[in-house]
């Protein structure tokens, strides 16, 4: 029988995906959430679940033990850039204090792997680079990307001091819906440019905005590397299947390395709807940068990880098709 695998933030959106990847594989899988984003029903069926703090050290350790816990994914994080500049401690203290606590509670529980769900935000503008890799030097803008740079550098000193080894995935931007219409984004205040003009496309906001249309971009708008959610939940199983085999540590982007712009998703989603989706220009927000594309040949290349769902358009549907369902209650 495969050993238990502790997932942090299994309820949240990321969370829930990254489980059914697991359960689908069949993993046994404990879940561990507080549920200040995340819920109780977008847990997979077969995976456990228990209400709990990763910063809780006693209460981890004592799940380690009862549960045989043989490796942790660590997704429970605080995301919103926008928050993050105006409330920086709530970042410093959830994303840093709390991974540094969890930390230390695998090493002293003998939980030798760990994977840890970092983001695109350590780049900063990766100026000189117009599409970035991991050989990049971070150079986060805001405390969101400094609080999970701080994560990435802790886990490389335990490393070295410890027997044990860590993955780590810088995310790109993270949208869409599992195909199979078993989980999506569970909040109907999302942020996500995707999740907001998907929401704006079902009826469930009047309009939506674009913050900027001024950058250095073709069309003026912010340019990303959309990933879908699903693929994202992949690379953690290919991941931990790396760790299992024994491979040393890394730092592996997750992305697509196709970048597209706020209008190209907003394009999207009214082909995808066949809506007429009201959109509204507004400032620019605090820690915005032009563009953000990634380079995905290591993880291809190491983990063997090869998307499934990387044409925007099926992104897109994925993400309209679940917020639709949420429309209409038929979860």
């Amino acid at each position: 029988m495969r050993p238990t695998i502790l997932v942090t933030g299994g309820a949240g959106y990321i969370g829930s995906h990254v489980t059914l990847a697991l359960r689908d594989q069949d993993w046994p899988v404990l879940v561990v959430d507080n549920l200040e984003s995340g819920q109780v029903d977008l847990v997979p069926d077969g995976a456990e679940f228990v209400n709990a703090d990763c910063g809780d050290a006693d209460r981890m350790r004592a799940l380690f033990a009862k549960h045989q816990v043989h490796a942790v994914i660590h997704l429970a994080a605080s995301t919103l850039v926008p928050e993050s500049v105006a409330d920086p401690m709530k970042y410093y203290l959830n994303n840093t204090v709390n991974t540094a606590s969890l930390i230390e509670s695998c090493i002293r529980s003998n939980v030798g792997m760990f994977i840890y769900s970092s983001t695109a935000a350590v780049y900063g503008t990766a100026e000189g680079s117009a599409c970035v890799s991991e050989e990049e030097p971070p150079r986060p803008l805001t405390p969101y990307g400094k609080s999970k740079l701080m994560g990435e550098e802790m886990l490389a000193d335990a490393a070295s001091a410890y027997p044990f080894r860590y993955i780590v995935l810088r995310y790109f931007n993270v949208a869409g819906a599992d195909p199979a219409g078993r989980s999506g984004q569970p909040n109907p205040d999302a942020t996500h440019l995707i999740s907001v003009a998907c929401q704006t496309a079902a009826g469930a906001r009047a309009s939506m905005e674009i913050y900027g249309t001024d950058y250095d971009t073709p069309d003026g708008t912010c340019v990303r590397d959309y990933v879908h959610v699903s693929d994202v939940a992949d690379a953690h199983t290919a991941a931990l299947e790396h760790l299992m085999r024994g491979a040393e540590s890394g730092v592996f982007n997750c992305g697509y390395g196709l970048g597209h712009s706020v209008l190209d998703v907003i394009a999207a989603a009214r082909l995808v709807s066949g809506a007429d989706i009201c959109v509204r220009e507004a400032s620019r927000r605090p820690g915005d940068v032009p563009e953000l594309v990634c380079s995905a040949q290591r993880i291809q290349d190491k983990l063997g990880w090869s998307p499934k769902h990387d044409q925007l358009s099926t992104i897109v549907r994925t993400a309209y098709e679940w917020e639709s369902r949420q429309r209409d209650g038929k979860m």
